[in-house]
């Protein structure tokens, strides 16, 4: 392994990673960055579990969705435990997925079916929050290293900074937009109702809380039809 190489690539990808405009973008950017930058990956994605329920986040090949489902419907599975682990280990290495049916008895099979040969996770992490796992696959048995597992263990920890920057970023402008939406719904509401402020946030709000909608969906609606319908 060429370190002084790949820590360049590195600076580039963390650099990259930044200048992306969305949290769509940035994941995409860092799974593409995966396959890469890490010897022996063919291919990757992001799991992020909700309760039960899987997330695959930009796959850069359709059999990443298919064994992350595959782990949603067997209950079971390496992506899955890495993902809902909070404590213990957060990275794991699997040489040969055949090798694998006691641990897993469900999933490795059909994983090996579906064209997995080996594979390679890591838990992305912040010190405030577990965002999911960053996951890389393999076609062949035996194809990651210790050196792949260090080189991914480097990209999953800028990823998880890129990642976490990008989802507050985003939050943030969701934030702004919806205050902005909220003001110009009242403002109609003022104008059309003789409303004061606090009169026209309280019918806004208790639209919202009757009718189970969101306040910034509420709205929305306001500023589209000029009145609550």
């Amino acid at each position: 392994m060429d370190w002084a190489r790949f820590a360049q690539q590195m600076a580039s990808m963390a650099r990259d990673l930044l200048a992306q405009d969305s949290v769509d973008a940035t994941m995409e950017r860092i799974t593409a960055s995966a396959t890469e930058l890490v010897e022996g990956c063919d291919a990757a994605g992001i799991l992020v579990l909700h309760g039960t329920e899987v997330e695959s986040l930009a796959p850069t090949d359709p059999f990443v969705t298919e064994s992350d489902e595959l782990q949603q419907r067997m209950g079971e599975g390496p992506c899955f435990d890495a993902a809902r682990s909070s404590q213990g280990d957060r990275v794991f290495r699997i040489a040969d997925l055949t090798t694998e049916h006691q641990r897993w008895p469900a999933y490795a099979p059909r994983a090996h079916q579906l064209g997995v040969g080996s594979m390679m996770g890591f838990l992305l992490f912040t010190d405030d929050e577990d965002l999911g796992a960053l996951n890389f696959y393999s076609r062949k048995p035996g194809a990651f290293t210790p050196d792949s597992e260090t080189a991914g263990w480097l990209l999953a920890s800028h990823a998880a900074v890129a990642f976490s920057a990008a989802r507050t970023h985003a939050q943030m402008e969701q934030a702004v937009t919806t205050r902005h939406a909220i003001g110009e719904a009242m403002g109609i509401l003022m104008g059309s109702h003789r409303l004061s402020e606090e009169e026209a946030f309280s019918v806004l709000r208790r639209y919202s809380q009757a009718n189970n909608i969101k306040l910034r969906e509420v709205a929305r609606r306001v500023c589209e039809q000029g009145a609550l319908s």
